[in-house]
């Protein structure tokens, strides 16, 4: 995992989420329809805690989670300044396959956000899957991101030069049979793991969670470009442009072409195998 350190130690992860609003709007709109009223919510894999900030500024009791200590540290720098650390019962550095130190059964809510699509081995993605059940309490709700492989082929081949190796057929096909993309170019995205749409809900359930929805964080929003968001912008239809997207994220025709998956789950109370 230390390629996944290192790239996000220099990213500046906080600009992504402030020039790409769209995800975090349609998350957090569904995310507030299943949230418990109040009560403990794990923030795992946390990055800078844009969510996280948002939990506290609406009264949970947050603990912070994530792989990088700079994100971690920036984090903790957010929260300072915007009057929050009291909402937070810790700020760690962790794996999300080995939540060390974390209590079982002691979250209201958890989200994972960001670390399923960085583990690129199965064993590493059910590992993750289990802490996240082993942590939440019976019947708490779960939100996990996911990456579309269907949306990483059309991205692929709309631009090929930016995307490699998926600059030609014999990688594209090798991406589409194991969904494991490692960028050629240094300092770009690390290395993911995309999952097919179809196999999101199977995943889960098979690892003691009862599926509640499917979202696409992005929708047909990740299909346009800045001009063309502009000219709804301009028209004055911004907020009716979003409020389609909030619509179409349940639609399972749109999931595919969305950039990120978000599921959402309850753990059931019955114990795993």
């Amino acid at each position: 995992m230390s390629n996944v350190v290192e790239y996000y130690s220099g990213f500046d992860e906080w600009g992504r989420l402030d020039r790409e609003p769209l995800e975090f709007i349609i998350n957090w709109h569904y995310m507030k329809q299943y949230l418990p009223g109040s009560g403990n919510v794990l923030d795992n894999g946390a990055g800078p805690g844009k969510y996280s900030l948002e939990l506290a500024k609406h009264g949970y009791n947050v603990t912070l989670a994530d792989l990088t200590p700079h994100l971690v540290d920036l984090a903790k720098e957010k929260a300072d300044e915007l009057g929050l650390s009291h909402k937070f019962g810790g700020f760690h550095v962790l794996n999300a396959t080995h939540l060390a130190g974390l209590s079982n059964e002691v979250f209201d809510a958890s989200l994972m956000l960001g670390p399923l699509y960085h583990l690129q081995k199965e064993d590493e993605r059910i590992a993750a899957v289990r802490e996240l059940h082993r942590v939440t309490k019976n019947n708490g709700v779960v939100f996990v991101a996911f990456q579309s492989r269907m949306r990483m082929i059309l991205t692929s081949l709309l631009f090929p030069q930016f995307w490699q190796p998926n600059d030609n057929m014999d990688s594209i096909h090798r991406f589409i049979e194991d969904g494991i993309f490692n960028h050629r170019d240094k300092g770009r995205f690390t290395g993911a793991y995309y999952y097919n749409v179809e196999e999101i809900k199977p995943f889960m359930e098979s690892h003691g969670f009862e599926t509640v929805d499917l979202i696409g964080s992005s929708n047909l929003g990740a299909l346009l470009n800045d001009e063309q968001k502009q000219y709804w912008s301009e028209r004055g239809d911004k907020e009716k442009w979003i409020d389609l997207l909030l619509k179409l994220a349940r639609d399972p025709s749109v999931l595919g072409v969305s950039s990120h998956l978000l599921y959402i789950g309850r753990k059931k109370s019955s114990v795993l195998p």
